[in-house]
């Protein structure tokens, strides 16, 4: 999946899912998408929250462009909007050390907050950069998806329940690939508000809920 900037709980759970995640770094920035923002809750609302780029371009791939940002403003606004929130040290001592990553480069910076979540969250597994594998650089979508997966030597692929307009199972059937989607299932946690506010960063999540308690909301999915 592409890097995302503090993603939603489902992308951790694909991460719990599987052995190998690979972080798709060499294909373009999309403008508007999920990579350089995410949702929080601001008195009882979702709240954007975006992080400056440089060079941001759809002509570029998303690790061409650079992370334009000292994060000292941000991570002063994500302490105000979660200043009753009950695990909030814990949660910006996590964000401290990912703000303080000196790589400004978006796809190595989002990977290393990935593996600090993911750290911080006792998830252990591999974590690993598209652009590192050895491949056919020319294909595109689902051909370049099942590139991947040959290079891997995968036997299973497993993506975002989104994915089901992307992948077709009986092309990855062919190449000896069994295709699945991830499903959410219902996440309801107390959060601040007096009405629960779904799909918001995992930063959110982790406000609110323990560390063993983040655990068992991973585990709250289906696989179709």
């Amino acid at each position: 999946m592409q890097p995302y900037l503090f993603p939603y709980l489902g992308y951790f759970q694909v991460m719990k899912a599987v052995d190998q995640y690979v972080i798709y770094d060499d294909v373009q920035y999309i403008k508007g998408g999920w990579i350089n923002r995410n949702n929080l809750l601001m008195q009882g609302e979702k709240k954007l929250l975006s992080v400056r780029l440089l060079g941001a371009s759809p002509n570029k791939l998303i690790n061409e462009v650079e992370v334009d940002e000292d994060f000292a403003k941000m991570q002063k606004t994500i302490s105000s909007y979660y200043a009753r929130a009950p695990f909030l040290s814990e949660v910006s001592e996590l964000l401290a050390r990912i703000c303080s990553y000196p790589d400004r480069n978006l796809a190595r910076f989002i990977a290393n907050s990935l593996a600090e979540i993911c750290r911080y969250l006792n998830l252990d597994t591999e974590l690993l950069m598209s652009s590192h594998l050895k491949k056919d650089i020319t294909l595109k979508g689902q051909d370049k998806v099942l590139a991947i997966c040959k290079v891997l030597s995968a036997d299973i692929y497993i993506n975002a329940i989104g994915g089901q307009s992307l992948y077709n199972r009986a092309e990855f059937q062919q190449h000896g690939v069994e295709l699945k989607f991830l499903k959410t299932g219902p996440v309801i946690y107390r959060q601040t508000s007096n009405e629960f506010v779904p799909d918001l960063s995992i930063i959110d999540v982790m406000m609110f809920n323990s560390q063993e308690d983040v655990s068992l909301l991973l585990d709250r999915y289906e696989l179709i």
